[in-house]
């Protein structure tokens, strides 16, 4: 099971955001992208209290395809250092799991 995985980031832009999960999409790189609007962060960047309003992206994906994903990510992202966390499915439905690896199994349609 824990070839399967959850990728979390957050966009400042919720048109940005959605643009990037439709190309993640397109590449066969992601089973499946939720967009969370409305989160607020705060945490401390460059030794500033940021306070600001964010997009959270749950994205399903498999370790094998991770590697890119990141490059993507990295690729097409606003921030400087974006909030990249993956963590591998210990357990969950096995037709949702199967589900994740044939969808990026599949040919890229962009």
């Amino acid at each position: 099971m824990e070839d399967v995985w959850i990728v979390l980031t957050t966009f400042d832009d919720e048109d940005v955001a959605l643009q990037v999960a439709r190309d993640l999409l397109a590449l066969r790189l992601v089973a499946c992208v939720n967009l969370l609007p409305g989160a607020t962060s705060l945490y401390y960047w460059k030794g500033d209290l940021c306070e600001e309003k964010e997009v959270v992206l749950l994205i399903k994906t498999t370790c094998e395809k991770y590697p890119e994903l990141e490059t993507v990510l990295k690729q097409k992202h606003p921030y400087d250092e974006p909030e990249l966390l993956a963590f591998p499915v210990h357990a969950g439905s096995e037709g949702y799991l199967g589900f994740v690896r044939e969808a990026v199994r599949a040919p890229a349609t962009g």
